[in-house]
């Protein structure tokens, strides 16, 4: 039978009193971080989020209820092909001024929304409704509600990151349409004067700024269509992209692209980077005292 050296009892059981007293010091700082912490987070979160959200609906001073309008000139690189002054007016496009010269023709095109139109910005209504959805989550728990598990915070910060990337990601990607989708658009009977056959517009946000491309089109003579090979899904069509409709063969034989700035669309933008980063760094925090415990559920 193997003896036991009994002069290393002493010393495990010091180990294991330091241990213990480790572990309650660990549990008690974890239970103020479940208990207080995560609420002035929680809390941080939503007064972010709420700016946010204004952002999306400022109101028109002295006005209750009604939108303030915004007028904004698109800006371009090229060669002042295309001028115009956007009205916004929260996620509404309430009036498009804008002015085409198209290719060997001196005389510019003058186009505007008319009267009874408005052209919605599926983009920031998705933004704003998923903004609205993350607040929605974060009151869904208040001071008084008692969080036991790291998991269960982990989780609530999940589904609020969850919403706040796809804000971010409607903002940042624009979405993809074909050049036939395009031209079927309810936007090409916005205008007034209408627009010709040989015209086709599109408006999108990308990031911060909201831009207008113009697309110039030719028709397909039917001895030029031996090469013919449409185009697919697009943000941006180059020129020489090949679409049918209605039987007629189009190319895009040039395009212009301008836009504009909106500084309350780049202040959003901060606000989801800033409350992601608040969302992951309270992630952090929970996963430093689960790998401490791992038998216990965080």
């Amino acid at each position: 039978m193997l003896g036991v050296d009994r002069s290393t009892i002493p010393e495990l059981s010091k180990m294991s009193a330091a241990s213990q007293a480790e572990r309650t010091v660990l549990e008690a700082e974890f239970n103020w971080l479940l208990k207080e912490e995560v609420h002035a987070v929680l809390k941080q979160l939503q007064d972010i989020l709420k700016e946010a959200s204004r952002r999306f609906s400022v109101p028109t001073p002295g006005l209750e209820g009604q939108l303030k309008q915004e007028n904004f000139i698109l800006g371009s690189s090229t060669m002042d092909q295309v001028k115009g002054v956007l009205t916004l007016q929260g996620e509404a496009l309430t009036q498009a001024d804008i002015n085409i010269k198209v290719a060997k023709s001196s005389q510019a095109m003058h186009f505007t929304f008319r009267d009874d139109k408005q052209w919605k910005l599926q983009q920031i209504q998705d933004a704003r409704n998923h903004v609205n959805q993350a607040l929605q989550l974060l009151s869904s728990r208040d001071e008084s509600y008692h969080f036991k598990t790291g998991a269960e915070v982990n989780k609530l910060m999940d589904a609020v990151m969850l919403q706040l990337t796809r804000a971010r990601n409607r903002l940042t990607t624009p979405a993809t349409m074909t050049l036939p989708e395009l031209a079927s658009s309810g936007l090409m009977k916005m205008f007034t004067p209408p627009m010709p056959g040989d015209l086709m517009v599109n408006f999108y946000i990308n990031l911060s700024k909201l831009c207008l491309t113009v697309y110039q089109l030719h028709v397909l003579q039917p001895s030029t269509t031996k090469n013919f090979k449409p185009a697919g899904s697009s943000v941006l069509h180059n020129p020489g992209a090949m679409f049918e409709i209605n039987n007629t063969k189009f190319e895009v034989s040039h395009v212009h692209k301008v836009e504009c700035v909106v500084p309350w669309l780049n202040d959003t933008l901060v606000f989801f980077t800033i409350s992601l980063q608040l969302c992951q760094q309270l992630k952090d925090k929970i996963s430093v005292f689960s790998s401490f415990w791992n038998y216990r559920p965080f």
